[in-house]
Parts: structure tokens; sequence; C-alpha cells
């Protein structure tokens, strides 16, 4: 039995060496891409391989040729080469070489990695705790992408999809044979965006700006995540580009222009509930109780449930219950003061340029509405209450 296992794992390896050495086709090896970047990063990433393959070729088949040619058991007697001039420069001037061949398409790799002059199109990205705000400095266009994969395929009441935590509700959305400039940072902690189709992985650093360029090939959907361990729910900030032709970009772009409809970007994947921008315009005078639960809900899926957990009872100490807590049962004026400005030194990020009058009101409200924390019984006077959209217009000023 312990032969076979053994026999097994040597199959098991010579099978990954093989299908590592296969190609592009092999789905252990690195994507080829749909850019011309990933195509050189490909092409690079090839070529110093075989360069690896051939000097562990000629080492240990020198190694093992030598074991086999002047072991012990046949007599051998070590040369020796002590003091030997030549063999210190063969073994110097050898592994430079190689070097050097391997530097010269790595710079030029590079060089032109770092070149994004002349761009068509700026797009800066912004990393969150967790999520992407994108704004296109061309157009008047901005906007932040969440994951929205359900709640309950997370806490396994539902079955997963397709694409589990790499889904978003507002993806990026670029032209094709367009050079598209990147500009990312981040808000809070350390992100890095990161997208293999396009050959791009940049790091997200407060108060840095780090620049990528991509210009893509052919229409379709590209997927990426979040590659730099950013907290608790790092894995929950996925990324999504859909590429299209220029002139369906162009409607696109139109239709979009003036943080407007972000609600009629091209569709990746169904949802079981709308996102909040899709139910986020305001109607005409006040809002019900009914509209505002409503509304909230999906802004606290969206936003707030990853952090406080659906039942609102959070993960103590660092992030607070609102079920029961002193926020959510406390002045409203106080509960409306953290949610836009957030709270230094805390996880908790600031949402007035994140989230919409409509969509603060109505959070706020379904925060102060759920979990009992409307039982005026209990909590007094200031449990429950409802936060209209002018409410927070007020305090924006």
């Amino acid at each position: 039995m312990k032969v076979k296992s053994i026999a097994q794992r040597i199959s098991a390896v010579v099978l990954f060496f093989l299908t590592a050495t296969a190609g592009a086709e092999s789905r252990y090896n690195m994507p080829v891409g749909v850019t011309s970047i990933s195509r050189e990063v490909y092409h690079l990433h090839m070529l110093i391989y075989w360069i690896c393959v051939g000097i562990a070729v000629i080492v240990f088949g020198a190694l093992i040729y030598a074991m086999i040619k002047f072991r012990k058991s046949k007599g051998a007697i070590p040369a020796q080469f002590h003091g030997s001039t030549l063999i210190e420069v063969i073994w110097t001037l050898i592994p430079f070489v190689i070097l050097v061949a391997m530097a010269i398409p790595a710079t030029i790799v590079m060089a032109q990695m770092y070149d994004d002059s002349k761009a068509d199109i700026n797009i800066k990205i912004v990393g969150f705790q967790w999520r992407w705000q994108y704004t296109y400095l061309d157009y008047d266009i901005n906007f932040f992408s969440d994951l929205s994969t359900p709640q309950a395929q997370m806490d396994g009441t539902q079955p997963k999809g397709e694409w589990y935590l790499l889904e978003v509700n507002h993806p990026l959305v670029v032209p094709i044979h367009k050079k598209i400039r990147f500009l990312v940072t981040s808000n809070d902690v350390i992100h890095a965006w990161w997208v293999p189709a396009f050959g791009i992985k940049r790091d997200a650093i407060p108060g840095f700006i780090h620049e990528a360029w991509a210009r893509i090939d052919k229409p379709g959907v590209y997927r990426g995540q979040c590659a730099e361990l950013c907290g608790l729910h790092h894995a929950y900030m996925p990324i999504v580009v859909i590429a299209l032709t220029e002139n369906d970009f162009d409607q696109w772009a139109k239709q979009h222009n003036h943080n407007q409809n972000l609600d009629q970007a091209p569709t990746v994947t169904p949802s079981t509930k709308p996102s909040a921008s899709e139910t986020s315009a305001p109607p005409a005078g006040t809002m019900t109780q009914q509209q505002l639960m409503t509304l909230g809900e999906t802004v606290y899926d969206s936003h707030c449930t990853v952090c406080h957990q659906p039942t609102g009872e959070g993960m103590p100490p660092a992030f607070p219950a609102l079920k029961g807590g002193p926020i959510a049962i406390g002045p409203v004026s106080g509960h409306i003061d953290i949610v836009m400005h957030g709270k230094a030194s805390t996880p908790m990020v600031a949402f007035k340029d994140q989230l919409s009058d409509t969509e603060l009101a109505s959070v706020i409200t379904f925060e102060r509405n759920s979990w009992g924390n409307n039982d005026t019984g209990k909590y007094g006077k200031q449990a429950g209450g409802l936060v209209q959209p002018a409410d927070i217009t007020a305090a924006r000023q």
C-alpha cells in the first residue's frame, strides 16, 4: 500500500509538470489575457520558465550523471578544483549571461507596462472597505461597485450561483480598442485592483496613486478581485469589467452622464433582489415608512450586513451591534452623523459621498425600525422614527 501511495504521488507530480508545460491551453498555466500587455507578460513568463527548465535539466542531469558514473562503489577518485581560476570565471560568467538574458526582455515588458501616456480614457479607482469606487475623469460618471451575491448564498441557505462572490451591482464599463488609464488609490487601508485577463495588478495605497493601462481586444465580461488582504471581508471585493464596442460604450456613457440611471448598466448576473440604485430614485414628496424600509433593507444588505450582520447583532467589539445598540435607539441626529461621517480609528467609514440622500435616509430608518429597535416601551421616546431625504439634505448643509 505504501509503495502504491508513493507511486501515485510521483505520477501526480509528473502529470502536473507535463500539464504545466502544455502552454496556454493548460488550466494550470497563467492566462494569456485580452490585452497586449497580458500577452507580453505571458510570453515573458514562458521564456523565463523554459530558461529555468533548461537550467534544471543541465544541472540535475550533470548531478545524476556524476552520481552514477563517478560513484564510490566503482572506485572513483574525486577531482580537485581548488584554486582553479578558469572554473571560477566560468561559474560566474554563465549565471551573469543567464541573468542578462532574463533582464533584457523583462525590462522591455516593464517599460511597456508603465507607459500610460496618450490615454484615451482616464478612470480613477478608489478602494474602500469593502467596495470599489469608479470615477470616469473624462465623463461626468461616478459610482460605487458592491458585491451583489445574495446574503442567503453566503449564509448557505441557498445554492451558490455560478459567479459566487464574483458578481457586482455596478460593473466597470469600458470600450475596446481604446487605451484606458487607471489611477488606483485607497480611501482607508491597502487594497489591490487585480484583473488577470488584463495583466493588471496595482496596489491601492492611501495617499498614493498608482497607474496602469489596458487596451482590450474584444468585448466580454472580465472578472477579478482585491488581491491584498484588506480586512475581515477582503473576499467580498470582486471586480467586474464589461468591455463594449466603441459605439455601445458611447451610448452607455451618454445614458450615465451626470451620475444618473446607473441601474441601466449592462446586466452581468441576475439578482434575487434589486440593487440599491434600482430603487433609490427619490419619490415625490415625503416617503412612506414602507418605501423607506424596502429601500433601506436593500441598502443595508449591500453596504452594512457584512459588518453588522443580517441580524443586526454585529461582531463586537470591532463591529458593534445595531440591535438594541446605542446608535440605533439613541438620538436620530447622532445616528445620521455617524452614518454620514463615520468614526475615526474604527472600521466605520463615512457614507456621505457613497450614498444618496434617499439611500441614507432609508437605511437609517431601516436600522431604527428593525430587530425591535422601534419598541418605545423598552427603549423610550427616541426609539424608532422615520428619517426623510430632506433630513439628510439639511444635515449635509
